[in-house]
């Protein structure tokens, strides 16, 4: 008879072929993820060679001998931000106590991102010239505010000596226009003008712009606070007066004295009533045996055999009768169970005094 089913090498041969497309796969795989290098992805992300991302303007402005530090939290962005400039790429995120110190501005409308010409005195946007900048326009009453590409980019300066640029769209930054126009230039300067960079990326995830997420005492409100330190006081006091009633551990003497001949007689009685002669002289038997082995020096589990002997010469009986005083058969009513038990004692006081 052949066998017909598989042995190890037919399987090999069925599977190396798929096992070698894997690890081609694999091997691809970490091919292009090593030759990436440290690239990130994501809008505005100074570390994307993606089109919405701005790995040309940071290459550039690293060129430029400007330290570039990524930030990704409200913290991190605070504790980097003095003697830098900051740039926020997504101000939506960030709630408005946490862009502390920067100028009000109202943004007006939405407009397509087109080709425009400065139309102001901002050294940034006059050295850029024309450049292709949209999205949002602003409207602000900050006094000395600059508005320029038909208010899609306000330059506001502050008293403390800092400044504040509100740009209406980050495309101008990003590798996929960067190279159109001005918009190289305006990048430039715009984020150049200090020898260190924040490039901060707000994101939801960070803990400290999530307003919705609030504790379970917050949602609690005052009038029920009030009420539950009420009811605390109340059962503190109640507590006090019932403490007052209790007075020291009195101690009882038991009712009754139970004697210890009570459960034996107790188990006799519900023997006699179960008419269980034959189980009361099988209880009678063994503790008969327990006793004497002792006095025979016998261990628990000797033979039947090796006790009647013993204790026939210990008690001078015949061996016959004393098997069948010890093994016998059961009682088989009352009187019978009595007269075994008066023979069980005398033959344990004969083996005891011999």
């Amino acid at each position: 008879m052949t066998s017909i089913s598989p042995d190890a090498r037919r399987i090999w041969h069925g599977l190396r072929v798929p096992f070698a497309i894997l690890a081609l796969i694999i091997v691809t795989a970490l091919v292009i993820v090593l030759s990436r290098g440290d690239q990130t992805f994501g809008v505005l992300e100074p570390g994307s060679y993606e089109p919405t991302g701005s790995r040309a303007v940071a290459e550039l402005l690293r060129g430029q001998g400007v330290q570039l530090e990524v930030v990704r939290t409200a913290a991190e962005a605070r504790s980097a931000a003095s003697g830098a400039t900051v740039l926020v790429t997504n101000p939506d995120l960030v709630l408005p106590d946490r862009l502390e110190g920067l100028p009000g501005a109202r943004s007006e409308d939405t407009v397509g991102l087109d080709v425009r010409s400065p139309d102001c005195t901002n050294a940034a946007a006059v050295a850029a010239g024309d450049a292709r900048v949209g999205g949002i326009t602003y409207r602000t009453t900050v006094p000395g505010a600059r508005s320029c590409y038909s208010d899609a980019l306000v330059h506001v300066s502050t008293s403390d000596g800092r400044s504040v640029t509100l740009l209406g769209d980050g495309l101008p930054l990003t590798n996929q226009y960067l190279d159109e126009d001005g918009n190289a230039a305006l990048s430039l300067r715009l984020l150049g003008e200090n020898p260190r960079l924040v490039w901060y990326l707000p994101s939801a995830a960070d803990p400290a712009l999530d307003t919705t997420k609030v504790s379970f005492y917050d949602l609690i409100p005052d009038g029920w606070r009030f009420g539950a330190i009420q009811l605390a006081v109340a059962a503190a006091l109640f507590a006090l007066w019932r403490a007052r009633r209790l007075g020291p551990v009195v101690t009882e003497p038991l009712p009754v004295v139970v004697r210890a001949a009570e459960t034996v007689e107790g188990r006799a009685r519900l023997y006699r009533k179960a008419g269980a002669a034959d189980h009361a002289g099988t209880i009678l038997r063994e503790a008969t045996r327990a006793r004497l082995r002792p006095m025979l020096g016998l261990t628990v589990d000797a033979e039947p055999a090796a006790i009647v002997e013993t204790v026939a010469v210990r008690s001078g009986r015949d061996a016959e009768r004393v098997g069948a005083l010890l093994f016998g058969p059961p009682p088989a009513d009352d009187p019978a169970l009595v007269r075994l038990a008066n023979e069980l004692d005398v033959l344990e006081k004969e083996v005891g005094q011999s």
